[in-house]
């Protein structure tokens, strides 16, 4: 019985074999370049890149995706309920149990809507602080500003 497994052990042995020595012989074989060279420089639709890649998105942006998101999956549950909602009117036991229901749906994420709309995370743009985040003045200040 256990010969079967060894089977599967040996050929995950000998896969994991051949990946390392692919990797190695690679790393042998292949032609090394700076890493200034101009073939290594990151390619954006023919444009020379400005700046650094590295930058934090303004938190707003998440916000707002996920909002998305979750408005995007309200109307998936929205629509079967919509299409069964008048089935389920037939029945007079369940029509009204399954219209409350989905309001109580809606209700609850307009709720959520309106939380995140009154604390301002819908806002595309926004007045930025004289300050960053960490408290430090902005060095992009004019001295004309900063009397």
């Amino acid at each position: 019985m256990f010969h079967d497994y060894a089977k599967v052990l040996i050929f995950a042995l000998a896969g994991a074999g051949l990946v390392v020595l692919g990797m190695f012989l690679g790393g042998l074989l292949r032609p090394k370049r700076d890493r200034d060279a101009p073939g290594l420089e990151p390619y954006e639709c023919g444009e020379e890149p400005i700046g650094s890649a590295w930058f934090r998105f303004d938190i707003r942006y998440y916000t707002v995706a996920l909002v998305y998101i979750v408005f995007a999956v309200e109307i998936a549950f929205l629509f079967p309920w919509a299409r069964v909602l008048k089935t389920a009117f037939a029945d007079p036991s369940i029509g009204g149990v399954a219209f409350l229901e989905g309001v109580l749906f809606l209700a609850i994420l307009a709720l959520g809507l309106a939380y995140v709309w009154r604390k301002g995370d819908l806002d595309w743009v926004k007045e930025l602080s004289k300050n960053r985040p960490d408290g430090s003045p902005d060095l992009t200040e004019t001295t004309e500003d900063q009397d």
